[in-house]
């Protein structure tokens, strides 16, 4: 019997644009169940007459110091110079100015273009990029700053140029890149429904441009505040760094990520933290986890369609309790007034679970778990501990998968 994969059974959904088949196929061979739905659209300006130029005048006049924020960003800008023909001179102008890079993906891409950063921070952080030239004094210097893209209220540090002002330094922005949300919006918003309807156990975001597409989304089409809810409770937000979480970290959002901003790195730390973290519910003699899209019972994954698996959502949100048909009726896609579409909801859930004694009709009531005697304490559900269904306890640094 082949050993289960460590994400068999949960759906994640993947917002990257760049590399978003590269995360894709890694998530997938561990198991995963993939919804992709790119947050961003990066444009590149290798022909906009703003950066050719800002370019150009750092060439007649060279900045100082000059400061790398992306690796994308930074290489999108050789590239277009050598368009240009100014490759050469804005490799020599460079060279001759003291270079920050804001982390390694930066400092990669300056040592690609044969250039050699002077310093950069351990943390990958622009707070800390900032720190350290307000802390050596910029009063009098002519810096140039690669932007990161477009800014938005969720965007990280984005008066890093204006505090550099205030500090007295000559700032030349580099606008090298923007980002636009993607012109078909269709997938983004699918997966938004699936966030908020209980359909995923973890999305994955690779930048903060992607962070913040998704809320500007979100908040367009009025479902902010769900998708808050659902990132907050019961769906892990995934981020490959600090950088990428902290949109989400200023909204109340716990978020977990890998030691080492590597995609490769978010891809095993999902691997990891999803089982981990998954419920646990023992009824009628055996072990139930409700995810994304299906339920595992004692170790076999258990596709449901989606009636069945809405109610199974809805009488797994307090393991134990009778849940009424009127309430189980609202659970239902699209809702309905005849209570019959439960009975036959319930029929199917029962079937499709391979364990029918697993849910128990309550007499005139409804429906409830058949909670295992250990699991109950005088008739009444145990409350929930680390990894079950339940509210989290203020000790877990992040929301717990697939709970509803």
């Amino acid at each position: 019997m082949n050993e289960q994969l460590p994400l068999e059974g949960f759906t994640v959904g993947v917002t990257a644009a760049r590399r978003a088949d590269e995360l894709s196929t890694i998530l997938t061979r561990r198991g995963a169940t993939i919804v992709a739905a790119p947050a961003i659209r990066i444009i590149p300006l290798a022909d906009d007459t703003e950066l050719e130029r800002v370019t150009r005048q750092l060439v007649a006049d060279p900045p100082q110091l000059t400061v790398a924020t992306t690796g994308i960003g930074f290489r999108g800008w050789m590239e277009a110079a050598e368009g240009w023909g100014l490759a050469e001179e804005l490799r020599s102008t460079l060279a001759s100015t003291r270079l920050l890079a804001r982390g390694p993906k930066a400092k990669g891409a300056i040592r690609a273009a044969e250039l050699r950063e002077e310093w950069s921070p351990a943390s990958e952080s622009s707070a800390e990029v900032l720190d350290h030239l307000l802390a050596e004094g910029v009063e009098g210097v002519r810096v140039a700053v690669q932007l990161h893209g477009a800014t938005t209220e969720w965007e990280p540090v984005p008066d890093f140029c204006e505090v550099l002002r205030c500090a007295g330094a000559d700032v030349v922005p580099v606008p090298v890149y923007r980002w636009i949300p993607p012109e078909d919006q269709a997938p983004m918003d699918r997966l938004l429904e699936t966030i908020i309807t209980g359909g995923l156990d973890c999305v994955t975001f690779t930048s903060a441009p992607a962070v913040a597409s998704m809320l500007m989304r979100a908040k367009e089409t009025g479902l902010l505040e769900g998708l808050l809810h659902a990132l907050r409770t019961r769906v892990l937000a995934a981020c490959v760094g600090s950088i990428t979480a902290a949109p989400l970290e200023e909204l109340g959002v716990s978020t977990t990520m890998p030691a080492r901003a590597r995609l490769g790195a978010l891809a095993r730390h999902v691997a990891e933290e999803l089982p981990r973290r998954a419920n646990r519910i023992h009824a009628a003699g055996h072990e139930l986890s409700v995810r994304g899209g299906c339920v595992v019972v004692d170790g076999g994954v258990r596709q449901l369609a989606p009636a069945p698996m809405a109610l199974m959502r809805a009488l797994a949100r307090q393991p134990g309790r009778v849940v009424s048909r009127g309430d189980l009726l609202a659970a239902l896609p699209g809702g309905g007034e005849d209570t019959h579409a439960v009975e036959t909801g319930i029929a199917r859930l029962r079937a499709g679970l391979g364990a029918p004694k697993v849910i128990q009709t309550v007499v005139k009531r409804g429906y409830r778990l058949a909670m295992d005697p250990a699991e109950c304490v005088d008739n009444n559900p145990r409350p929930p501990v680390a990894g079950t269904t339940g509210p989290r306890r203020p000790a877990h640094p992040a929301p717990l998968a697939g709970v509803w």
